[in-house]
């Protein structure tokens, strides 16, 4: 008896620590203002893992055409507009941080890879790097109201 209330003990801690983890995952979905606040990037989960996407633009349009990816290392993707664009792909959750996901930086059309951090219910530490962490920038978001 006392051997499956432990077993059944063990069985619910496990089930609560997975909902508190799942939970806290999903703490970074919504959406979020970049560094410069020039732009509002939705996060969302998609088969365990993580994306963002542009949703908004302080100026989207540019002598009445919308602005484009026009720095993007791959040419045939030059005429995309940067509204809907995914700049975060496939981020996993993994002890507190989204890890092994890439960025893309509009600005200058390049991939880096990237890990995210939540310093708070309002602040997003994101930084992307080339090779090892240690090596790149990190910046905030601002959740968006």
């Amino acid at each position: 008896m006392i051997k499956r209330s432990g077993l059944l003990m063990v069985f619910l801690l496990s089930i609560f620590i997975e909902a508190a983890s799942a939970q806290r995952a999903s703490s970074i979905l919504g959406k979020w203002y970049n560094t410069e606040k020039d732009a509002i990037i939705e996060i969302f989960e998609e088969g365990g893992r993580y994306f963002g996407k542009v949703v908004w633009l302080k100026e989207p349009m540019v002598n009445g055409k919308p602005v484009l990816d026009s720095n993007n290392a791959d040419r045939s993707k030059r005429n995309k507009p940067i509204l809907g664009l995914k700049l975060l792909e496939d981020f996993e959750f993994k002890s507190g941080i989204w890890e092994n996901g890439t960025i893309y930086d509009p600005r200058n059309g390049k991939t880096y890879s990237s890990t995210i951090k939540q310093k708070s219910e309002r602040i997003l530490e994101v930084r992307g790097f080339i090779g090892v962490s240690l090596i790149g920038r990190t910046v905030e978001w601002t959740r968006a109201e």
